[in-house]
């Protein structure tokens, strides 16, 4: 997966199982800390890539992956590397507690 043409390429692993909300891990280049040594906050335990809450209904089991998952992890990884640059997480949302 590569969000834009100018960045880095990654694979993730998507685990989905019916009923089970899908988790999403980044595979390949792991994921570092940014310049001030700090890990991105918008990830559950795991590493697993936080694309929506669950509390709010936002992912539907009747909807495709490929219309949801996939662009919100292309997304969520746009983000990851504007957070490298900048410090600040630009993608909105909560953090997972």
């Amino acid at each position: 997966m590569r969000p834009t043409a100018r960045s880095s390429k990654y694979n993730v692993e998507i685990n989905y199982q019916y009923c089970k909300p899908p988790k999403v891990v980044l595979i390949n280049p792991k994921l570092v800390p940014n310049f001030n040594n700090e890990m991105p906050e918008h990830l559950y335990p795991g590493e697993i890539l936080c694309l929506y809450r669950p509390i709010y209904g936002e992912f539907k089991f009747s909807e495709l992956l490929s219309e949801t998952i996939i662009p919100w992890t292309a997304l969520w990884l746009y983000h990851y590397e504007s957070w490298h640059n900048t410090g600040e997480w630009l993608g909105g949302g909560e953090h997972p507690g």
